[in-house]
């Protein structure tokens, strides 16, 4: 999914194609696509984008008149630009709408077949607030409105960091290279956090996302970003399973559960401990190796 980083690369990219630029039409591929009915599809045609901003992962098209354009990427959701308008909305089923305007045409694709991207329309500032979750802004806050958020119930600190509810905009790959970076457990409890690896995570969840957004909107100032994904090559941990730990050269761990995996460096973050797999513990019960010492002892037989 498309977390904060990104959806301000799209932006960056968006605001010198479609800024001042009137909408000369939207056009719907998917039945599954538009969520919404009031205000109605054809009131924002012909009128000029005003602005862009972010609600937490949505990206939002700003007409005049509080009337906002609401495009919610989901997991598999992606933008793509073109030059010229398109006459037609290319990609076969992967196809869900088409945003004209004079000098080109923005693309809303989605790969898969569950269809949970989004489109909505509202009307006024109030509407579109009911699109936000109310997760502070991480690289706004500071140390004590991020450890109110963090703390506000009891979860594992992975699962407090990807909560939008809590903070607005991380999810499942950039919470994994904040808590390597910030070399925490991802399943140690947010109220069992000392007041300094509070603030390490506090440091880490500002560093990682302000570094990731410098380097991602520097390649979007140069063409629109069309190959977005969550597993990027520079990252240390997300997506690395089994390749070594930039830091210390240990292989990256992972839990998996439900249709994501949570990736760790064991070395970096847990003293050295594995966290169990459900996928695999399930089929190994006590086998199943405790620290990396036994992984490794495991791969010497």
């Amino acid at each position: 999914m498309p977390e904060l980083p990104d959806v301000t690369a799209y932006l960056v990219a968006l605001e010198s194609r479609i800024v001042g630029q009137p909408l000369t039409g939207i056009r719907i591929a998917s039945p599954f696509l538009l969520r919404s009915v009031d205000p109605p599809l054809r009131e924002a045609f012909g009128k000029p984008v005003v602005g862009l901003r972010r609600v937490g992962k949505r990206i939002v098209m700003e007409l005049p008149d509080q009337l906002f354009v609401i495009i919610h990427l989901m997991i598999a959701g992606r933008l793509h630009w073109k030059d010229a308008p398109a006459a037609r909305i290319p990609g076969g089923k992967r196809g869900l709408a088409a945003f004209d305007v004079p000098t080109g045409t923005l693309l809303f694709t989605e790969e898969g077949t569950k269809k949970r991207a989004a489109l909505h329309l509202a009307r006024g500032e109030g509407a579109l607030a009911a699109h936000d979750a109310g997760g502070i802004e991480p690289l706004e806050a500071d140390v004590a409105a991020f450890r109110a958020a963090l703390t506000r119930d009891s979860h594992t600190v992975k699962r407090a960091l990807t909560d939008p509810r809590f903070f607005s905009g991380i999810g499942n790959a950039y919470s994994d290279e904040i808590l390597h970076r910030a070399r925490l457990s991802p399943v140690k409890l947010t109220r069992q956090l000392s007041d300094e690896e509070i603030a390490r995570l506090h440091a880490a969840t500002q560093a990682t996302l302000g570094d990731w957004i410098a380097r991602l909107t520097a390649e979007a100032r140069k063409a629109f970003p069309e190959k977005v994904t969550a597993f990027r090559p520079e990252m240390a941990v997300h997506g690395r399973y089994g390749q070594p730990c930039p830091d210390c050269g240990s292989p990256v761990q992972r839990i998996v559960h439900a249709d994501n995996e949570t990736n760790y460096c064991a070395r970096c973050q847990t003293g050295g401990r594995l966290l169990a797999d459900r996928a695999l513990s399930r089929l190994l019960h006590q086998d199943w190796p405790k620290s990396l010492e036994e992984l490794e002892a495991l791969g010497k037989r």
